[in-house]
């Protein structure tokens, strides 16, 4: 009887050991910038979840039963916020019914809150198009945004694990000195960026023109949101016969034959962004990310 309860004790024993240690937080990320930033400082003590990926407008999204159930078992969720997911987020989190990410709880993180919002309207109607009243949302296209927004995604983390604090804080260190090298880098790389003139499909790259000093001559949207139309496109094309640009910039998710017809009457290249990470081929990671879009800006140039 012994031998057999010593033998059951050590089967567990050794069962536990087999079983590989769960992570300590379940994260869901609203976009793929988010993702990529939990995992660099969250290591193997976080396990995330994109609810987006670098083909879809994190505009519009469904609240989908897999995100549903992603959102039940969440210890928090990473999102932009400036009502860039107002159309399915709250939705998600109502339905999900998890006290722990609900605003104002220490699982729900929006990192606009801890950038200077651009283009902050100072009043909002529906005729203006899809314009947000906190400021425009795509925050995540300056270097700089990111920075801070791990400032902030650390101590969050640390609060909601304060058992790997120490870990947490070690991480966002290493990848700060690697970010801040990278930084200098790229804005070395891109001075001859500085009030190159561009066309844009989506305002979408306002904080990508604030960082580089790159200047929005005209959009390919007549208002925001608003699809672009034959007629818009033909004033567009007038004005650059005018006014020329370099080049007429897209996101990885945006329809691509707006900018092409464009591009190919007004005789200037067709750039396609990543956007976030994964929306190239070396935009694997944050590093990627900005690599690829610092290239592709200065090759369409030369």
């Amino acid at each position: 009887m012994l031998n057999r309860m010593l033998k059951l004790l050590l089967a567990m024993t050794l069962a536990a050991f087999a079983i590989p240690a769960s992570a300590a937080l379940n994260i869901l990320a609203c976009e793929p910038e988010w993702g990529a930033l939990a995992r660099e400082l969250g290591g193997d003590k976080v396990s995330v979840y994109d609810a987006t990926n670098a083909f879809q407008d994190p505009h519009h999204i469904q609240a989908k039963p897999s995100l549903l159930a992603r959102a039940r078992n969440a210890d928090m969720v990473v999102c932009t916020g400036s009502q860039l997911e107002i159309g399915w987020l709250p939705i998600l989190l109502q339905q999900a019914g998890n006290p722990k990410i609900q605003l104002g709880r220490p699982g729900y993180f929006e990192a606009s809150r801890y950038v200077r919002m651009l283009e902050v309207p100072s009043s909002v109607d529906r005729s203006q198009g899809d314009v947000h009243p906190g400021g425009n949302p795509h925050i995540q296209a300056n270097p700089h945004n990111i920075a801070l927004a791990a400032d902030a995604l650390a101590k969050r983390l640390a609060e909601a694990d304060p058992a790997n604090s120490a870990y947490y804080q070690g991480r966002h260190k290493a990848f700060a000195e690697r970010w801040k090298a990278a930084m200098q880098n790229w804005e070395r790389e891109a001075a001859p960026l500085k009030g190159v003139a561009i066309v844009v499909h989506h305002k979408a790259f306002v904080y990508l023109e604030d960082w580089l000093g790159l200047r929005e001559v005209a959009s390919l949207e007549l208002k925001p949101g608003v699809e672009p139309t034959g007629a818009h496109l033909a004033e567009v094309l007038a004005q650059l016969r005018r006014q020329p640009a370099k080049m007429v910039v897209r996101a990885a998710y945006n329809d691509a034959r707006p900018s092409e017809w464009l591009a190919a009457r007004g005789k200037l290249p067709a750039v396609v962004l990543p956007f976030t990470v994964g929306g190239s081929e070396r935009a694997k990671d944050l590093f990627g990310l900005f690599d690829d879009t610092v290239q592709k800006l200065l090759s369409a140039v030369r």
